[in-house]
């Protein structure tokens, strides 16, 4: 066999540590997926592009390493992109290769298939990164340099284009044994480090509130808790930012972001330390933060900093801001900031103590209790993912939605190519409209027998737009589906399915847990949202 373009960068991929590969062939990139055959790489087949992109997302947020994508040029590629902006918003690393039309057309309208004007340029908004080959000897270069800086701070999607005939072609490219790629890690100045820590050891009400890129900064948490305590600061999690501060710690606040209890904490604090948050749309409750006190930001992504509040900006990778931070400071005597983590939670289960969600709080709990405490969660953006952004104690497992762009369909297909990386089984909600988003998904965990258990929330439609429509107008206009019986079609695939109901969901859920292979369950209820106030 004469090797060829396909060849080398599958052997750059092996060389740089990929082990996983996501997507689906396509004519331009046929190059690409026969030299998977010559290969290592496990190659995960999905149904359609948009689920592909989710998988290497949610493959990704599960182990840690770079998710890797193949994609065909044109609607291949297209169909990935609405995906690529949930890994891009939440900064999830992704190497992306796509094919291209062969060179003789780029740029052109030669009536190629798949042909675009500007294949590149429709990447640019959800991608850090695009790149075109021009020939076969960039092919280790370019990757390597993708895969960098996929996973430096701020972490994300990189793009990079290889023509059809530059992958069939045969090269003397020496077979790729090593390639360095080196992420970087952005460190903050020590002037600035020394002015946050000057404004915390002067608190008197300091505040933290941990996002995401927390979470995903190598040793964010651990520097996290070592501050807090420090400074006997209560934190608050965003959504992205579960598991940063265990819920059991005392100085968490948990995550009740929607809540008016938590957005009056943070503006309270004389000096609120924000790390890894835009403290965007859902953070701040909607827009009705707003800080009165000094306001200290830490972000990898200087685009974040200041954004929405004047403050101490810090341009920095979260862990590496929090130690120097924790170096500085001058440690506080341990005063108040356990009870007011612990008030701030009592009064939020007051406030729903007086509210009419008791079926909404039992299921979250049946389901916390039936889901073991180290297995990945996938939620999809529906009520019981909402309620979940909030509610959910992630315990020793990850928590993961949609949060970032707000797409649906991501639950599914993320949890199944995580259970296939990770080889624990997973845990995927979804409601019947998002769930029709990924239904094809059910080929691939069966094809692939993933561990994955799947629970769909069906209310007949788009649940939270009929709640939303209903309180904005009074009524709710195309929020209604026909949908199937999803317990049929599951089974149609040799996919055990269960339907449960709020009274045994949590046994029903539990039970797949002694399972192997993927498995639904369907829960017919009509949920709805607490109020913040």
């Amino acid at each position: 066999m004469t090797r060829n373009g396909g060849d080398v960068v599958v052997e750059t991929l092996g060389a740089l540590g990929a082990s996983h590969v996501f997507g689906i062939p396509g004519q331009h990139a046929l190059g690409l997926f026969d030299a998977i055959r010559r290969s290592d790489l496990k190659f995960v087949s999905s149904r359609i592009e948009n689920n592909s992109a989710f998988g290497a997302d949610g493959y990704a947020r599960a182990t840690g390493e770079v998710g890797v994508l193949f994609l065909s040029t044109g609607p291949g590629a297209l169909t990935a992109l609405g995906a690529l902006q949930e890994a891009y918003a939440t900064g999830v690393p992704l190497l992306v290769i796509t094919s291209q039309v062969p060179r003789s057309g780029l740029g052109l309208r030669r009536g190629m298939l798949h042909q675009l004007d500007d294949q590149q340029r429709s990447a640019v908004n959800v991608t850090k990164s695009t790149a075109v080959v021009e020939h076969a000897a960039q092919i280790p270069s370019l990757l390597a340099d993708a895969w960098a800086l996929a996973q430096s701070a701020p972490a994300g999607p990189t793009w990079v284009e290889v023509p059809q005939d530059v992958l069939l072609e045969p090269v003397d490219v020496p077979a790729v044994a090593g390639v360095t790629a080196v992420d970087v890690t952005r460190a903050a100045r020590p002037e600035i480090l020394d002015a946050a820590a000057e404004l915390l050891s002067a608190a008197a009400r300091p505040v933290i509130l941990a996002g995401g890129g927390v979470r995903r900064s190598r040793g964010g948490s651990e520097a996290l808790v070592a501050l807090a305590e420090l400074l006997d600061a209560p934190v608050v999690s965003t959504v992205g930012g579960k598991g940063a501060i265990p819920f059991a710690h005392p100085l968490s606040a948990a995550s009740w972001i929607e809540d008016r209890h938590t957005t009056d904490l943070l503006a309270d604090a004389d000096v609120l330390l924000a790390v890894g948050t835009a403290m965007g749309e859902v953070t701040s409750n909607y827009f009705t933060f707003a800080p009165r006190g000094r306001l200290i930001h830490v972000d990898a992504e200087s685009r974040v900093l200041q954004a929405n509040h004047p403050g101490l900006a810090v341009h920095a990778d979260a862990a590496e801001a929090l130690r120097g931070i924790a170096d500085r400071v001058t440690p506080r005597e341990q005063g108040t900031g356990a009870e007011i983590a612990a008030m701030l939670r009592r009064s939020v289960e007051q406030r729903l103590d007086g509210q009419d969600v008791d079926a909404e709080r039992r299921l979250m709990s049946d389901l916390r209790a039936a889901v073991p405490a180290a297995a990945h969660t996938f939620w999809d953006m529906t009520i019981a993912g909402y309620w979940a952004w909030s509610a959910w104690d992630p315990l020793d497992g990850d928590f993961h939605s949609a949060q970032g762009a707000g797409g649906l369909g991501f639950a599914y297909p993320a949890a199944v190519a995580a259970a296939i990386g990770s080889g624990r089984r997973t845990f995927a909600v979804s409601g019947d409209g998002g769930a029709m988003y990924s239904i094809a998904e059910l080929a691939t965990a069966r094809q692939h027998d993933a561990d994955v258990t799947w629970l769909i929330v069906d209310d007949g439609g788009y649940g939270i737009l009929r709640e939303y429509m209903t309180d904005a107008f009074g009524q709710a206009t195309a929020t209604e589906l026909s949908r199937p019986d999803f317990v049929a079609l599951a089974g149609s695939f040799g996919i055990p399915a269960h339907v449960a109901t709020l009274d045994d969901v949590g046994e029903v859920v539990a039970g797949t847990f002694t399972t192997t292979g993927p498995a639904v369950v369907v829960l017919p209820a009509v949920l709805k949202m607490f109020s913040p106030t």
